[in-house]
Order: structure tokens, then sequence, then C-alpha cells
């Protein structure tokens, strides 16, 4: 680093795990950012919500911190905002571009809500958007996409992006308790909010398969293109039900390139599956998070680490100011968004995938036909049954539970085979 090198100016805006984790960084490695950007970085501000609070854990002068965001982001060479949702974030973010600062944001929220907007605007302005703590906390995802898979075609993107759903699944799986209890369990632990909503009803896994079919696929994709569905109906008769088939039940976020008579597109979804315990997500527990990337040229490729928390995720946040900073220095800036191929997303009951289906029905002769007639119809195969007869403990008539496991068939040819059945 030069003696004269001039500071670069880092406005942080949000204070809360995420935001007083990033400040820590800042102040106590200072001397080694500076070294590797090539300039000492001078965090000039921090914006709250609230002026007063007592922040001992983040030690930074006091004056430090102001509630004026607006006023803040237009001073800065770079801001950093880490305070979530949709707004204000992106008004300040939008200012800050306009008065010329790179910005570094962890907002998968309005990155899947109106990511194009900002991205025309960092373009239109010349400066630099990353957003690699968006998805997966820690894990470096977003750049190998973006970056070392740019010569490749990537053909599939598979991952457990939510470390709060997936906690509470390993749990159901790794002790037998139920969806509520685990739930409880995973708030009094920290990895789930007071409203577990975003989490457990997949709208947070959602965002991240939005940002991550957009980098992999050169395609703009927002939230509303993703299919959701959650874990709030996985019970433990399903999880019981993967241990017998030896799988384990995980919410996957799933995007693929997909044929069509059209031509190509791509289809997004995330929703609980079953997958087998050969599979290297199978292996992810806790509250980890994996996210695993087939490419034409480079193959299978798994990503896996801590995806959130405030270190892990502060970590990725630094990663991608250093990035910028080092523009600022050097001149120039990173890549933009690259949105050319412009794939069609398809209808979700255009995916191809499998059903594991329960039914409980009475055991008696030609039931089993019935229900195979109702899979033909619909030109759905069937490839295993599994027939378990019980008896009902106070009218002592046995019924049978029948378990199909099926081909691969569209998603409408199955959910009209199950709405058949019913």
């Amino acid at each position: 680093m030069k003696d004269n090198a001039v500071p670069v100016k880092v406005a942080l805006v949000g204070c809360g795990v995420v935001g007083s984790a990033v400040a820590r960084g800042l102040i106590e490695h200072s001397a080694d950012l500076a070294a590797r950007v090539g300039a000492p970085l001078d965090l000039i501000g921090i914006a709250v919500r609230r002026a007063g609070r007592d922040r001992a854990d983040v030690p930074v002068d006091p004056a430090l911190f102001t509630t004026d965001a607006a006023a803040l982001v237009t001073q800065a060479d770079i801001v950093v905002e880490v305070v979530g949702g949709i707004d204000p974030a992106r008004e300040l973010i939008l200012s800050a571009i306009a008065h010329g600062a790179s910005v570094v944001t962890a907002n998968k929220a309005l990155l899947a809500e109106d990511g194009p907007t900002l991205y025309a605007a960092a373009d239109a302005a010349g400066v630099d958007l990353y957003f690699e703590a968006a998805v997966a906390g820690a894990i470096p995802i977003l750049r190998p996409i973006r970056e070392s898979l740019a010569g490749d075609q990537v053909r599939k993107v598979l991952g457990i992006v939510n470390g709060t759903t997936n906690f509470v699944l390993d749990k159901m799986d790794s002790g037998g308790a139920g969806f509520a209890e685990t739930v409880a369990q995973a708030q009094a632990l920290g990895y789930a909010e007071a409203d577990p909503t975003a989490d457990v009803e997949g709208f947070d896994a959602a965002a991240k398969a939005a940002i991550l079919a957009s980098l992999a696929f050169h395609t703009r994709v927002s939230g509303r293109d993703v299919f959701r569905e959650g874990i709030t109906e996985v019970t433990a008769a399903d999880i019981a039900a993967a241990k017998a088939m030896d799988c384990v039940v995980k919410l996957l976020a799933i995007a693929e390139r997909t044929a069509t008579e059209a031509g190509e597109g791509i289809s997004v979804r995330v929703h609980p599956a079953m997958i087998p315990r050969s599979h290297p997500l199978a292996s992810v527990r806790d509250a980890y998070n994996a996210v695993f990337v087939e490419a034409r040229g480079a193959g299978q490729l798994m990503f896996y680490g801590r995806g959130a928390g405030g270190d892990p995720t502060a970590s990725a946040v630094l990663g991608d100011l250093v990035a910028a900073a080092r523009h600022k220095v050097a001149g120039g800036r990173g890549p933009g968004e690259s949105a050319y191929a412009d794939l069609p997303v398809l209808d979700f009951g255009v995916s191809q995938t499998r059903y594991h289906i329960s039914l409980d029905v009475a055991d008696r002769p030609g039931v089993l036909a019935q229900v195979a007639t109702a899979f033909a119809a619909h030109d759905v195969s069937i490839e295993t049954v599994r027939q378990h007869v019980v008896t009902d403990p106070e009218t002592r008539r046995q019924r049978a539970n029948l378990v199909v496991v099926t081909h691969r068939a569209s998603e409408a040819a199955l959910q009209a085979t199950v709405d058949s059945l019913g």
C-alpha cells in the first residue's frame, strides 16, 4: 500500500447482527484490509434506526452512529447495506449509486423483487453492485457462478439455502420430533425468528433461488417466478417414510434448464424433497447450507458451509467490500448483470420430477387396481409400491397404507394423478 494512498470512504447502513460483525471486521482487521485493497478503508458512518442504543459490542466511535441514512449514503465511495427489506433499502441503494458509490448488499428480498432496477442503475453509473452475502452466507457461490463458470454452461443448480428449515428437518430426522416442537427448538437456539414464516413457508429460499437462477442462466428471474412450497406440511410420518426408503427430507431450491417442444427454458422451484442418503446434500446437517451445481464442462460441483449468522455473512460482505474497494483504487469495475440469454421461465407444471405418495385405503380386493388405473389415466408410471396393513384400534377394521413411488413425469401429470386419487 502506498503511503499517500487516498482512503476509501465506507458507509454502513444497518447495525444488527450482520452489520455489527461487519463493523468489527473493518476495525479489528483494518491493517490487513488496507494492505489487500491498496488503500485504507475509512468507516465514515453507521446508519441505525434508533440513536442512543447501547452498542458496546461495536468497537467504533459513538459519533459515527447516525439516523440520517439518506445523507450518509451520498458521502461514501462504497455503501454497505445490511438493513434488509424492500424500502427504504431500495431508495438508499439507488441514491448511493446516483452519487457514484459502489454498493455491497446482503438483501436477497430486494434483489429478488427488483434486482433489474438496481443492476441498470449500477451499469449506468459505472459502479459495482455486489451481493455475495445474499445467498448462503459465507459460502462463495455467486461469484463462482458469475465469474468462474462464465466460460461454461450451467445446467442445474440444486441447493439447501435456508439454515432454519434444514435444522428443523434434520432434527425431525435424527430425533423423531414433530414439526412444531422442532421449530420451537430452533427459535430457542436463535436459528429461527419469533415469526418463522419467511423460512418455513419457503419465501427466503425462493428469493435465493431467483438470484441463483438469474446468474446461472443469464436470465432475469424474480421471486414471483419461483414455485414455492414450505415445510409446514411435513409430518413425522413423512420423515419415517423417507427413512424406510433410505432417504432424507430436505427443502431444496432447484433451478434447471428444461427442454420443451417450443425450445429451451428454465424452471425454478422450492419445495420439500426426498433425496437418497447417498447424495452429497443428504449429509448437510444442522443449520448448514450447501449448493450443488452441474455444468456442461465442469461437471458436478458442491459448495458447503455456514449459511447464516453474523460472522459468516460478514465474511461474504467484507469479501465484496474488498473487491469493490480495489476497483475504486485501481479504476474500473467488476462484471455487471448478464441477462443476454433471456430464457423463458417455464410454468411449474412442465417440471420433470418424481412423487412419493402415501395412501390410506380400504383393505379389500380391487383397491390396488383402482389406484393403478388412476396413475395410468394420467400417463404416470409407477416404480415401486409398498403396502402395510394397519388395524384401527377403535373399529378393529383393517386398512392398508400404500406407499407409491413414481418414475419421472411432469409436475402437471403427477398433480392431476394426486387430485384423481383424492
